[in-house]
């Protein structure tokens, strides 16, 4: 077995081949997960360490921790002996005063290492569910006159997708330059990229989509409306574009996580009108930093 810490677009390749080989409803990690996240903010990476477990020329975990305290890790349950060895290095990443790592409630031997590891499920505050649906009478996408749907056109688009997510999830770090460097990730395509165009000209709403077509499923991550535009169907419309040209690419299932709780439900019911049902959710554990003695 060999650790390495990661390097380079080839090592985000290597952590999604790990995702994808452990894909299920029930796995946190879709790889348009580790795409977008990689990459959707430019000059973060001096508060990143990143590092990967391998044997035999396979990657069988890998963890990613943040300045900020945040661990994420992905172990194949198999190798449910790393877990505690991958924790360790990324709670030794950087010397902050607590941590924090989430899960999903079925990542069975990742919340048994958390335990071990000294932290706690926090009760209350958000939640995220891996909702899911099968991609059998999909519905049409339904726009009010003068709005139509259609996929990005490349750099062209860069700046109005920029501005259309700032506008939905104000205040953001996402800007053209990072949005472009999203689109250059693995397995990034624009077929399944869609904006809703407004009278004027501008995006009204998107759907970002990723598809993997090793396991044949379809993941929205983001989507967002423009204020001034919402309570119109434009968020359901793009993602219904966005189904259909993942079924056409041959996929049989798509994923979606929205918030799980009450104070945040309107993505939910959106996605639950769409035709997704709920499945596993995340649970986050926060620990106190340990500091020796003297």
């Amino acid at each position: 077995m060999t650790r390495y810490d990661y390097a380079g677009p080839a090592d985000l390749r290597a952590m999604q081949g790990l995702a994808a080989r452990l894909w299920s409803p029930r796995s946190r990690w879709h790889v348009g997960d580790l795409a977008w996240n990689r990459y959707l903010h430019v000059g973060r990476e001096p508060g990143w360490a990143t590092s990967l477990w391998e044997v035999d020329g396979e990657v069988v975990a890998w963890c990613w921790a943040e300045d900020s305290g945040e661990v994420s890790l992905c172990v194949d349950p198999a190798r449910a002996d790393l877990v505690d060895e991958v924790l360790a290095w990324g709670l030794a990443a950087f010397d902050v005063a607590g941590h924090e790592a989430w899960v999903l409630d079925a990542e069975e031997h990742l919340t048994a290492g958390l335990l071990r590891a000294g932290f706690a499920a926090r009760t209350g505050g958000p939640f995220f569910l891996h909702t899911s649906r099968t991609l059998e009478d999909l519905p049409v996408p339904v726009l009010p006159a003068g709005f139509t749907v259609r996929p990005v056109r490349g750099a062209a688009d860069a700046a109005g997708w920029a501005d259309v997510h700032g506008s939905a999830f104000h205040p953001s770090r996402v800007t053209a330059e990072s949005y472009l460097n999203v689109t250059a990730a693995w397995p990034y395509r624009a077929a399944f990229d869609h904006v809703v165009v407004a009278p004027d000209g501008g995006f009204a709403a998107y759907c970002l989509g990723w598809y993997d077509e090793a396991n044949r499923v379809g993941e929205f991550e983001p989507v967002g409306t423009r204020p001034e535009f919402r309570r119109m169907g434009l968020a359901r419309a793009v993602c219904a574009s966005v189904l259909r040209a993942f079924r056409d690419a041959g996929a049989t299932s798509a994923v979606v996580c929205p918030r799980g709780d009450a104070d945040y439900p309107q993505a939910l019911a959106l996605y639950t009108d769409l035709g997704f049902t709920g499945g596993a959710r995340t649970v986050t554990y926060t620990r106190t930093a340990r500091r020796a003695a003297g």
